[in-house]
């Protein structure tokens, strides 16, 4: 199916009234340097649920945050190479590579140097940028990147935190769930999210059950010269893209990469079944939807 409109819809906010609201538990916080939220609805141990889901949380930071230079990403960026990865780790990087080849090579997370470079007002090529996924070597016994490259996985990590989070929360038996970290993904529901776009602002609301959606919007974030979403050759063609699929990983690693891709490669990622719902929004505020 294929909807276009002059209107846009794309995650905002986690949580509204909905059946039982009265009976939730939540809890707020931060982690990679945004707001984020669980909320839960009856549970007989919400509170020792939620205390493991924040352990979780911790240990994917303690992983993956660019801005602490203990993490196991700073020490990898640092030095060139990480000894004895912990799985979570290979697990992201796994994910990683899978997408990587889902968008033809437009999710790249060797983009770090790339975007310190744009970050900092400075104008650079592909050249020098430390480019190229395909120069990562990785094992279980050690990764090794290429020379001059550097990882983020801000443009996937924050799913990877909302599907451990969920995973530990139905461990304790809770079936009516929504976890908010940059991305969302809920089970059980209805859940209502405020659905908007940065530039064309909010449009309504969308029904989220059991499934994720993850949004990006290059102009969430502004840099000198563009977006904060960076590629070494591709630029951002869509002002918004919203993804829906059934893990937050898979949802956040395709938004980032999409926003990117031209449409057939849209319409082809749908296509294969790996993503139930994309949404466009162009620079004009003209929708686009893609349903499996």
């Amino acid at each position: 199916m294929t909807l276009t409109r002059r209107r846009f819809m794309t995650v905002s906010a986690a949580f509204a009234c909905a059946p039982n609201a009265a009976h939730a538990h939540s809890w707020k916080g931060r982690a990679f340097g945004a707001d984020i939220a669980i909320t839960i609805r009856g549970g007989a141990d919400a509170a020792a649920a939620l205390r493991d889901a924040r352990r979780v949380m911790s240990e994917v930071e303690a992983l993956f945050n660019l801005y602490d230079p203990s993490s196991a990403l700073s020490r990898l960026n640092a030095v060139g190479h990480l000894e004895g990865p912990e799985p979570w780790f290979l697990e992201l990087m796994t994910a990683a590579d899978r997408i990587h080849k889902l968008t033809d090579g437009l999710f790249d997370p060797t983009v770090q140097r790339l975007w310190k470079a744009r970050a900092a007002g400075r104008v650079v090529g592909a050249s020098g940028t430390g480019g190229d996924w395909g120069k990562v070597k990785l094992d279980a016994r050690r990764i090794v990147l290429g020379k001059s490259q550097a990882l983020t996985f801000n443009g996937i990590a924050q799913g990877f935190a909302t599907d451990k989070v969920t995973e530990v929360l139905r461990a304790h038996g809770l079936g009516d769930v929504l976890v908010n970290i940059g991305e969302h993904r809920g089970v059980g529901g209805p859940w209502r999210l405020e659905l908007s776009d940065p530039v064309h602002g909010s449009l309504g609301m969308r029904t989220l059950t059991t499934g994720a959606i993850a949004t990006s919007s290059p102009n969430a974030t502004p840099l000198p010269g563009g977006g904060h979403i960076v590629h070494p050759t591709a630029r951002p063609q869509w002002s918004t893209v919203s993804v829906e699929a059934a893990s937050a990983v898979l949802a956040d690693g395709l938004s980032t990469a999409l926003v990117l891709a031209p449409l057939e490669l849209v319409k082809r990622i749908v296509s294969e079944g790996q993503i139930s719902r994309v949404t466009l929004v162009d620079r004009s505020g003209d929708l686009t939807t893609f349903s499996a």
